[in-house]
Protein backbone atom coordinates (compact mmCIF):
# COMPACT_ATOMS: atom_id res chain seq x y z
CA UNK A 1 0.00 0.00 0.00
CA UNK A 2 0.62 3.18 -0.69
CA UNK A 3 2.34 5.67 2.64
CA UNK A 4 -0.55 8.65 2.73
CA UNK A 5 0.54 11.81 3.94
CA UNK A 6 -2.27 14.16 2.69
CA UNK A 7 -5.74 13.81 1.89
CA UNK A 8 -8.32 16.52 -0.02
CA UNK A 9 -11.60 16.50 1.72
CA UNK A 10 -14.58 17.49 -0.18
CA UNK A 11 -17.22 18.63 -0.34
CA UNK A 12 -17.31 21.16 3.01
CA UNK A 13 -20.04 20.50 5.06
CA UNK A 14 -21.91 22.58 8.07
CA UNK A 15 -24.53 22.24 10.08
CA UNK A 16 -25.91 19.64 12.71
CA UNK A 17 -25.76 16.54 10.15
CA UNK A 18 -24.09 13.50 9.35
CA UNK A 19 -21.55 14.84 6.87
CA UNK A 20 -20.75 17.54 9.17
CA UNK A 21 -19.76 15.02 11.59
CA UNK A 22 -18.03 12.69 9.64
CA UNK A 23 -15.59 15.60 8.23
CA UNK A 24 -15.14 16.90 11.62
CA UNK A 25 -14.05 13.69 12.94
CA UNK A 26 -12.18 12.57 10.07
CA UNK A 27 -10.14 15.34 10.03
CA UNK A 28 -9.06 15.39 13.60
CA UNK A 29 -8.46 11.60 13.95
CA UNK A 30 -6.84 11.81 10.35
CA UNK A 31 -4.09 14.51 11.93
CA UNK A 32 -3.78 12.48 15.09
CA UNK A 33 -2.94 9.53 13.29
CA UNK A 34 -0.26 11.75 11.02
CA UNK A 35 -2.18 12.81 7.42
CA UNK A 36 -3.09 16.03 6.68
CA UNK A 37 -6.59 17.18 5.09
CA UNK A 38 -7.30 20.01 2.97
CA UNK A 39 -11.03 20.50 1.94
CA UNK A 40 -9.91 22.30 -1.56
CA UNK A 41 -9.16 20.56 -4.88
CA UNK A 42 -6.87 23.25 -6.27
CA UNK A 43 -4.49 23.15 -2.85
CA UNK A 44 -2.68 20.36 -4.53
CA UNK A 45 -0.51 18.31 -3.64
CA UNK A 46 -2.80 15.63 -2.60
CA UNK A 47 -2.55 11.79 -2.20
CA UNK A 48 -5.96 10.72 -2.55
CA UNK A 49 -9.27 12.58 -2.61
CA UNK A 50 -12.21 11.17 -0.04
CA UNK A 51 -15.51 12.94 -1.54
CA UNK A 52 -18.03 12.50 1.24
CA UNK A 53 -21.47 11.55 -0.78
CA UNK A 54 -21.15 13.81 -4.23
CA UNK A 55 -19.77 17.31 -4.77
CA UNK A 56 -20.59 19.84 -7.92
CA UNK A 57 -17.02 20.53 -8.58
CA UNK A 58 -17.77 17.67 -11.20
CA UNK A 59 -14.70 19.50 -13.39
CA UNK A 60 -12.35 19.40 -11.39
CA UNK A 61 -13.12 16.12 -9.80
CA UNK A 62 -12.81 14.85 -13.44
CA UNK A 63 -9.14 16.82 -13.85
CA UNK A 64 -7.61 15.12 -10.80
CA UNK A 65 -8.76 11.82 -12.10
CA UNK A 66 -6.99 12.25 -15.09
CA UNK A 67 -4.10 13.63 -13.68
CA UNK A 68 -3.73 9.97 -11.69
CA UNK A 69 -4.96 10.93 -8.20
CA UNK A 70 -7.57 8.46 -7.15
CA UNK A 71 -10.82 8.92 -5.55
CA UNK A 72 -12.33 7.46 -2.71
CA UNK A 73 -16.39 7.77 -2.73
CA UNK A 74 -17.52 7.38 0.67
CA UNK A 75 -21.55 6.80 0.29
CA UNK A 76 -24.47 5.93 2.37
CA UNK A 77 -28.33 5.98 1.25
CA UNK A 78 -29.60 8.25 -2.26
CA UNK A 79 -32.79 10.48 -1.92
CA UNK A 80 -35.86 8.53 -1.39
CA UNK A 81 -37.79 10.22 1.16
CA UNK A 82 -39.44 12.90 -1.30
CA UNK A 83 -41.12 10.16 -3.61
CA UNK A 84 -43.02 8.45 -1.00
CA UNK A 85 -44.08 11.81 0.93
CA UNK A 86 -45.05 13.97 -2.29
CA UNK A 87 -42.43 16.40 -1.12
CA UNK A 88 -42.48 19.72 -3.50
CA UNK A 89 -41.35 19.87 -6.75
CA UNK A 90 -38.11 21.82 -6.35
CA UNK A 91 -37.72 19.35 -3.29
CA UNK A 92 -38.14 16.74 -5.84
CA UNK A 93 -35.59 18.45 -8.25
CA UNK A 94 -32.80 19.20 -5.75
CA UNK A 95 -33.18 15.37 -4.22
CA UNK A 96 -33.02 14.10 -8.00
CA UNK A 97 -30.01 16.44 -8.99
CA UNK A 98 -28.14 15.08 -5.68
CA UNK A 99 -28.85 11.92 -6.74
CA UNK A 100 -27.42 12.16 -10.30
CA UNK A 101 -24.36 13.67 -8.67
CA UNK A 102 -23.97 10.06 -6.43
CA UNK A 103 -24.30 7.94 -8.96
CA UNK A 104 -22.02 9.89 -11.79
CA UNK A 105 -18.92 9.84 -9.09
CA UNK A 106 -19.51 5.87 -8.40
CA UNK A 107 -19.92 5.03 -12.27
CA UNK A 108 -17.44 7.18 -13.53
CA UNK A 109 -15.21 8.88 -10.97
CA UNK A 110 -14.25 6.59 -8.36
CA UNK A 111 -11.55 4.22 -7.78
CA UNK A 112 -12.58 2.86 -4.29
CA UNK A 113 -15.62 3.15 -2.78
CA UNK A 114 -16.71 3.16 1.44
CA UNK A 115 -20.07 2.11 1.44
CA UNK A 116 -21.35 3.27 5.70
CA UNK A 117 -23.26 -0.21 6.10
CA UNK A 118 -23.93 -3.48 4.56
CA UNK A 119 -27.33 -2.23 4.05
CA UNK A 120 -26.01 0.45 1.76
CA UNK A 121 -24.35 -1.72 -0.57
CA UNK A 122 -27.41 -3.74 -1.20
CA UNK A 123 -29.75 -0.96 -1.57
CA UNK A 124 -27.22 1.11 -4.61
CA UNK A 125 -26.98 -2.65 -5.94
CA UNK A 126 -30.19 -2.96 -5.82
CA UNK A 127 -31.31 0.11 -7.53
CA UNK A 128 -28.64 1.19 -9.79
CA UNK A 129 -26.56 -1.87 -10.46
CA UNK A 130 -23.19 -3.88 -9.67
CA UNK A 131 -20.18 -2.31 -9.98
CA UNK A 132 -16.36 -3.67 -10.56
CA UNK A 133 -15.35 -1.08 -8.76
CA UNK A 134 -13.56 -2.19 -5.19
CA UNK A 135 -15.19 -1.23 -2.30
CA UNK A 136 -15.87 -2.10 1.65
CA UNK A 137 -18.08 -1.25 4.56
CA UNK A 138 -16.87 0.73 7.02
CA UNK A 139 -19.52 1.81 9.91
CA UNK A 140 -19.30 5.41 11.09
CA UNK A 141 -17.48 5.99 14.36
CA UNK A 142 -17.33 8.72 17.06
CA UNK A 143 -15.15 9.67 20.04
CA UNK A 144 -15.89 7.38 22.95
CA UNK A 145 -14.59 10.19 25.56
CA UNK A 146 -16.66 12.30 24.66
CA UNK A 147 -19.82 10.24 24.10
CA UNK A 148 -19.62 8.10 27.19
CA UNK A 149 -21.83 7.60 30.30
CA UNK A 150 -20.13 9.39 32.75
CA UNK A 151 -20.73 12.93 32.91
CA UNK A 152 -23.31 15.03 33.88
CA UNK A 153 -27.42 14.32 33.36
CA UNK A 154 -30.72 15.23 34.32
CA UNK A 155 -32.64 11.88 33.87
CA UNK A 156 -35.93 12.56 35.49
CA UNK A 157 -36.85 9.39 38.46
CA UNK A 158 -40.28 10.03 38.23
CA UNK A 159 -41.08 9.30 34.94
CA UNK A 160 -39.53 7.57 31.42
CA UNK A 161 -37.75 9.99 29.10
CA UNK A 162 -38.08 9.43 25.30
CA UNK A 163 -34.94 11.35 23.00
CA UNK A 164 -35.68 11.55 19.73
CA UNK A 165 -32.83 13.38 17.56
CA UNK A 166 -32.50 14.44 14.29
CA UNK A 167 -30.63 17.01 11.91
CA UNK A 168 -33.72 17.76 11.03
CA UNK A 169 -37.66 17.20 10.83
CA UNK A 170 -38.40 18.68 7.72
CA UNK A 171 -38.93 17.25 4.01
CA UNK A 172 -40.93 14.54 5.03
CA UNK A 173 -38.62 13.34 8.21
CA UNK A 174 -41.51 14.61 10.71
CA UNK A 175 -42.83 11.12 9.90
CA UNK A 176 -40.41 9.48 12.32
CA UNK A 177 -41.42 12.17 14.81
CA UNK A 178 -44.76 11.10 14.40
CA UNK A 179 -43.56 7.14 15.13
CA UNK A 180 -42.01 8.58 18.19
CA UNK A 181 -45.05 10.07 19.46
CA UNK A 182 -47.02 7.43 18.75
CA UNK A 183 -44.77 5.01 20.73
CA UNK A 184 -44.85 7.60 23.30
CA UNK A 185 -48.43 7.63 23.71
CA UNK A 186 -48.95 3.66 23.45
CA UNK A 187 -46.22 3.18 26.22
CA UNK A 188 -48.23 5.85 28.54
CA UNK A 189 -51.85 4.60 27.85
CA UNK A 190 -51.59 0.63 27.34
CA UNK A 191 -48.79 -0.38 29.67
CA UNK A 192 -49.38 2.49 32.02
CA UNK A 193 -45.74 4.36 31.80
CA UNK A 194 -44.86 7.94 32.62
CA UNK A 195 -43.59 8.99 29.91
CA UNK A 196 -42.52 12.35 28.30
CA UNK A 197 -40.81 13.04 24.84
CA UNK A 198 -37.93 15.24 24.28
CA UNK A 199 -37.13 16.43 20.75
CA UNK A 200 -33.97 17.92 19.10
CA UNK A 201 -33.60 18.85 15.52
CA UNK A 202 -34.26 21.90 13.06
CA UNK A 203 -38.01 22.38 13.07
CA UNK A 204 -40.19 25.44 12.17
CA UNK A 205 -42.86 26.84 14.83
CA UNK A 206 -45.35 25.28 12.14
CA UNK A 207 -44.61 22.07 12.80
CA UNK A 208 -44.07 22.38 16.39
CA UNK A 209 -47.65 23.66 16.72
CA UNK A 210 -49.27 20.94 14.63
CA UNK A 211 -47.45 17.75 16.40
CA UNK A 212 -48.02 19.61 19.59
CA UNK A 213 -51.43 19.35 18.84
CA UNK A 214 -51.05 15.50 17.88
CA UNK A 215 -49.19 14.73 20.88
CA UNK A 216 -51.06 12.71 23.45
CA UNK A 217 -48.30 13.23 26.33
CA UNK A 218 -45.71 15.74 26.84
CA UNK A 219 -43.10 17.17 24.26
CA UNK A 220 -39.87 19.56 24.84
CA UNK A 221 -39.05 20.88 21.93
CA UNK A 222 -35.14 21.99 22.20
CA UNK A 223 -34.71 22.86 18.21
CA UNK A 224 -31.23 22.62 16.73
CA UNK A 225 -28.66 21.94 19.47
CA UNK A 226 -25.21 22.74 19.86
CA UNK A 227 -22.71 19.27 19.23
CA UNK A 228 -21.75 20.08 22.80
CA UNK A 229 -24.61 19.31 24.63
CA UNK A 230 -25.64 15.88 22.82
CA UNK A 231 -23.87 13.95 25.47
CA UNK A 232 -25.58 15.80 28.16
CA UNK A 233 -29.07 15.12 26.55
CA UNK A 234 -28.31 11.37 25.96
CA UNK A 235 -27.33 10.58 29.41
CA UNK A 236 -30.51 12.65 30.37
CA UNK A 237 -32.91 9.84 28.84
CA UNK A 238 -34.21 6.56 29.50
CA UNK A 239 -34.74 5.47 25.92
CA UNK A 240 -33.45 6.86 22.47
CA UNK A 241 -36.14 6.13 19.33
CA UNK A 242 -34.83 6.33 15.95
CA UNK A 243 -37.22 7.53 13.94
CA UNK A 244 -35.90 7.91 10.11
CA UNK A 245 -36.25 5.31 8.16
CA UNK A 246 -33.78 3.28 6.07
CA UNK A 247 -30.81 5.36 7.40
CA UNK A 248 -27.32 4.88 6.02
CA UNK A 249 -25.37 4.51 9.83
CA UNK A 250 -27.39 7.01 11.73
CA UNK A 251 -24.37 9.04 13.89
CA UNK A 252 -27.05 9.82 16.53
CA UNK A 253 -27.88 6.43 17.04
CA UNK A 254 -23.84 5.53 17.50
CA UNK A 255 -23.74 8.43 19.81
CA UNK A 256 -26.62 7.24 22.04
CA UNK A 257 -25.12 4.21 22.55
CA UNK A 258 -21.96 5.50 23.60
CA UNK A 259 -23.47 7.41 26.37
CA UNK A 260 -25.37 4.06 27.46
CA UNK A 261 -28.52 5.09 26.13
CA UNK A 262 -30.61 2.40 24.75
CA UNK A 263 -32.15 2.53 21.75
CA UNK A 264 -35.43 1.05 20.50
CA UNK A 265 -36.27 1.03 16.27
CA UNK A 266 -38.25 -0.54 13.64
CA UNK A 267 -35.81 -2.84 11.74
CA UNK A 268 -35.28 -0.75 8.85
CA UNK A 269 -31.93 0.41 6.85
CA UNK A 270 -28.69 -0.28 8.66
CA UNK A 271 -30.57 -0.33 12.21
CA UNK A 272 -30.31 -4.38 13.18
CA UNK A 273 -26.22 -4.13 11.76
CA UNK A 274 -26.04 -1.35 14.54
CA UNK A 275 -28.59 -2.39 17.55
CA UNK A 276 -27.51 -5.62 18.56
CA UNK A 277 -27.84 -8.03 21.61
CA UNK A 278 -29.45 -5.80 24.76
CA UNK A 279 -27.79 -2.57 23.37
CA UNK A 280 -31.84 -1.77 22.65
CA UNK A 281 -34.28 -3.72 20.82
CA UNK A 282 -35.45 -3.53 17.11
CA UNK A 283 -38.16 -5.21 15.98
CA UNK A 284 -40.29 -6.12 12.29
CA UNK A 285 -41.68 -2.92 10.95
CA UNK A 286 -44.36 -4.37 9.95
CA UNK A 287 -45.59 -2.88 6.53
CA UNK A 288 -44.81 -1.30 3.35
CA UNK A 289 -41.54 1.15 5.30
CA UNK A 290 -40.99 2.40 1.60
CA UNK A 291 -44.30 3.88 1.10
CA UNK A 292 -44.45 5.58 4.39
CA UNK A 293 -46.97 2.97 5.61
CA UNK A 294 -47.64 2.88 9.45
CA UNK A 295 -46.03 -0.09 11.52
CA UNK A 296 -46.84 -2.12 14.59
CA UNK A 297 -46.39 0.61 17.24
CA UNK A 298 -47.43 -1.67 19.58
CA UNK A 299 -44.58 -4.42 19.20
CA UNK A 300 -42.25 -1.27 19.18
CA UNK A 301 -43.78 -0.15 22.74
CA UNK A 302 -43.35 -4.12 23.78
CA UNK A 303 -39.49 -3.85 23.00
CA UNK A 304 -39.36 -0.73 24.63
CA UNK A 305 -41.09 -1.41 27.49
CA UNK A 306 -38.81 -4.23 28.37
CA UNK A 307 -36.12 -1.39 28.21
CA UNK A 308 -37.39 0.52 30.43
CA UNK A 309 -38.21 -2.26 32.54
CA UNK A 310 -34.53 -2.93 33.02
CA UNK A 311 -32.28 0.11 32.46
CA UNK A 312 -28.95 -1.08 33.82
CA UNK A 313 -28.65 -4.22 32.10
CA UNK A 314 -30.13 -2.20 28.67
CA UNK A 315 -27.70 0.68 29.44
CA UNK A 316 -24.34 -1.55 30.12
CA UNK A 317 -25.10 -3.23 26.81
CA UNK A 318 -25.23 -0.10 25.17
CA UNK A 319 -21.97 1.27 25.76
CA UNK A 320 -20.14 -1.87 25.28
CA UNK A 321 -21.45 -2.10 22.02
CA UNK A 322 -20.38 1.31 21.19
CA UNK A 323 -16.80 0.01 22.15
CA UNK A 324 -16.86 -2.77 20.31
CA UNK A 325 -17.96 -1.18 17.21
CA UNK A 326 -17.69 2.57 16.64
CA UNK A 327 -14.30 3.83 17.85
CA UNK A 328 -13.26 6.90 15.93
CA UNK A 329 -9.56 5.78 16.05
CA UNK A 330 -10.41 2.37 14.25
CA UNK A 331 -13.05 4.05 11.63
CA UNK A 332 -10.77 6.49 10.33
CA UNK A 333 -7.62 3.85 10.53
CA UNK A 334 -9.61 1.95 8.01
CA UNK A 335 -10.55 4.32 5.47
CA UNK A 336 -6.96 6.13 5.71
CA UNK A 337 -6.04 1.91 4.71
CA UNK A 338 -8.49 1.98 1.66
CA UNK A 339 -7.54 5.49 0.77
CA UNK A 340 -4.06 3.81 0.58
CA UNK A 341 -5.19 0.73 -1.18
CA UNK A 342 -7.49 2.77 -4.06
Amino acid sequence: MRTIKRVCLIPTYSGVGGPASFQMRFTREAARQGVEVCTDLDDRPFDAVLVVGGTRQLGKLWQVRQSGVPIIQRLDGFNWMHRAAKASLPYRLRAEFRNLILRVIRRRMAARIVYQSEFVVRRWEQVFGRLDTPHEVIHNGIDLAQFSPEGPHERPAERFRIMLLEGTFHGGFDFGLRLGLDLAAELAETHGLNIEVMAAGQISPKLVAKWDAYSRVPVTWLGVVDRAAIPDLHRSAHLYFSGELHPACPNAVIEALACGLPVAAFDTGALPEIVTGDAGRVVPYGADSWRLEMPDIPALARAAAEILGDQPRFRLAARQRAEAGFDIRHTVSRYLEAIARA
